[in-house]
């Protein structure tokens, strides 16, 4: 949907018509144009109502607790006298196993209560902190790749006999290795749809030697020592997963963890994690069931949409893509779209799997995957109602006091220009900063953390003493330099073009007249319409005094009338077309209303018809229009000879 004002009109082509003249545009007045605009902003404010309650319905403050409560319990440490015993502190193999077979055990298994009493467990299910039910049991995966997977230099192969590269999908290993007796040495292929994991060093598949914990603690703690006295971890191992999931039926939330441990190329290790909280079972109140029907309404909305602007486009053709707007409309529906079959496709997937998922208490429900889509929709609904909201700018740019689009629309080319120079200097001190600091300083180890680093380094968020530590000399140099160049001059150039191309709209739109009406004359013109349906229609055997008081008060209105319409001026063409019309009707209407010669003179001057009325209002409002209209090609051609005659002066002078 787009404003009725901001339509575009395209030109017949007189090849096109049947008798071969040009067809008169199609002329809307101005009230028909900002009721019109009206009734489509009402709309479209249902239709963003809607999708905000749709939105907001898949996030709530129970996600964010539920994330900080398992954070908490694994990643970080117990206790600050014990520091190595939380996740994170994870900085070699060793410490791995240590975390394995404590922390993580600790977390997974509540077996007592605080008073060391033991709980009555069901089904011999875990509780975490008492709230949260595990979910079958807990998953560890491991990938390795193979011996000789990188090049030795050959000064160094009489020393070096193994070589084990970065991962990477065609270098991964998948033969069996160790005792071989069991799934934990055999290699074990992932489904198809199973995402991904990009990590830090590398991205990395759904596959692996895998094994599951037992249900019992004791269990868990002798199978975690059996696999590190047999070496299951080996200098091939390049990354290890740890994936389970919880249900907390008091905010019916699932929680889905993956703790993973990279071990590079280089030595040492890597931690990262991704909690995730989703509401997979979605439709248990009645206040679930009014989520489903403003679901089911907002796919309404999108359908019509879809076949308005097919509409649209059939009868615009390209001059319907000229306009940002329109783009910004097809980017809408797109999103939308995408998101209404992401919402089916988790739902339907969803009901099939959750009893699949837990028919086996004994087995690893992989719920990572339902997550997974589950917070790319989220992803998807955000962007699309950003871009909702971003569409209301159309919408308010119908008051001639927010001019934004068109300040914009000016200045685009210089800010091109602009920004080609900006970058350029940008990605200039970007490459230096790299070179110069990646080997030392963590926020320049990659070439996208100096990207990020330099824009915090605008916004004043900064760091200049380990700058300083890794180049006495070319730190300060670096630092002193981007922030001359880049911030105190680029940075103010840039709103000096803004500044600059501001005051020219502004001046502009004070020297012309508004093409658009202001809403708030419709509306107050729509309230005095109401008042005057409410009065009494007057008497024709009215007094000569309350004749003329009457002709005072309907002239005073009448001025003031014209004097708001006059804001809304339109197109001369436009004006000139009514002009003609309303001189036609007033020769029909002075033969219509002729008076006869038995008719009182006095009389038949005094009395003025509603028809009579409305027509000579309508032309009055055109003559002003149309003076307006003049009076601004006077003032723009007074302005373009106004350079003439000063150069004119120079040259006599």
């Amino acid at each position: 949907m787009e404003p009725a004002a901001a339509r575009q009109r395209p030109a017949v082509d007189p090849r096109l018509s049947g008798s071969g003249a040009t067809r008169p545009p199609v002329i809307c007045s101005p009230q028909l144009e900002l009721k019109t605009t009206l009734r489509e902003l009402v709309i479209y404010i249902i239709f963003l109502i809607d999708l905000c309650i749709v939105t907001f319905s898949t996030v709530s403050t129970d996600m964010y607790y539920l994330n900080k409560v398992m954070s908490r319990l694994f990643l970080e440490p117990s206790s600050s006298e014990d520091s190595s015993s939380g996740f994170s502190s994870i900085r070699s193999r060793a410490d791995f196993w240590r975390f394995a077979e404590g922390r993580l055990l600790d977390g997974l298994y509540w077996e007592q209560w605080y008073n060391n009493t033991t709980l009555t467990l069901q089904n011999n299910s875990s509780h975490i902190y008492y709230e949260n039910l595990l979910l079958g049991v807990a998953q560890i995966r491991q990938l390795k790749v193979r011996n000789n997977t990188c090049s030795i230099y050959p000064y160094f192969r009489a020393f070096l006999q193994d070589c084990y590269g970065e991962y990477r999908y065609g270098a991964e290993d998948r033969s069996d290795f160790g005792l071989r007796n069991k799934s934990e040495w055999k290699y074990t292929s992932a489904p198809s749809l199973s995402p991904w994991y990009w990590g830090s060093t590398g991205l990395y598949s759904s596959g692996g030697y895998m094994f599951n914990l037992p249900k019992s603690k004791q269990e868990s703690v002798e199978k975690l020592m059996f696999l590190r006295q047999n070496s299951w971890l080996t200098r091939g191992t390049r990354a290890v997963f740890i994936d389970f999931s919880t249900y907390n039926a008091n905010v019916n939330l699932f929680c889905i963890i993956r703790l993973v441990v990279e071990f590079p190329a280089t030595g040492g290790a890597l931690t990262s994690s991704h909690i995730y909280s989703a509401k997979l079972l979605r439709y248990i109140t009645y206040y679930d069931y009014f989520l489903a029907s403003c679901e089911v309404t907002f796919c309404l909305f999108i359908i019509t949409f879809i076949i308005h602007k097919a509409i649209k486009i059939v009868k615009l053709k390209k001059e319907y893509f000229r306009s940002a707007w329109n783009w910004l409309d097809l980017l809408l529906l797109v999103v939308s779209v995408l998101a209404i079959a992401l919402n089916i496709y988790c739902t339907a997937a969803v009901s099939l799997l959750m009893e699949e998922l837990l028919s086996n208490a004994h087995v690893y429900p992989d719920f990572y995957f339902l997550g997974f889509w589950q917070v790319l929709y989220n992803n998807i609904v955000a962007v699309n109602i950003f871009f909702a909201w971003i569409k209301i700018l159309e919408y308010v740019q119908f008051n001639k006091s927010t001019r934004l689009p068109s300040i914009l629309s000016r200045c685009a080319k210089d800010i091109i220009g602009f920004a080609i120079i900006f970058f350029i200097v940008f990605f200039a001190y970007a490459q230096l900063g790299y070179l110069i600091f990646g080997s030392q300083v963590e926020d320049f180890s990659t070439f996208q953390n100096c990207i990020f680093t330099q824009l915090r380094l605008v916004l004043g968020d900064f760091n200049f003493d380990t700058i300083e530590a890794a180049n006495r000399v070319l730190g300060p140099i670096y630092f002193i330099t981007f922030v001359f160049f880049v911030f105190f001059t680029l940075l103010n150039l840039f709103l000096a073009i803004i500044n600059d191309t501001y005051s020219e709209v502004k001046a502009d739109f004070e020297v012309l007249p508004s093409q658009e009406l202001r809403i708030r004359d419709f509306f107050r013109r729509s309230c005095k319409a109401l008042v005057k349906l409410k009065l009494k229609k007057p008497e024709m055997d009215t007094s000569p005094a309350d004749e003329s008081l009457g002709s005072e008060e309907f002239s005073a209105s009448t001025s003031k009338d014209i004097s708001k319409l006059s804001n809304g001026d339109s197109a001369n063409e436009k004006s000139q077309l009514k002009l003609s019309k309303l001189k036609k009707g007033k020769e029909k209407r002075g033969q219509k209303y002729a008076p006869t010669e038995g008719t009182d003179s006095v009389t038949a001057q005094s009395y003025v018809s509603t028809a009579d009325f409305q027509w000579l209002f309508s032309y009055t409002v055109e003559l002003q229009k149309e003076l307006n209209n003049t009076n601004a090609k006077i003032r723009r051609i007074m302005k373009s000879m106004e350079p003439k005659d000063a150069s004119r002066q120079e040259s006599t002078v």
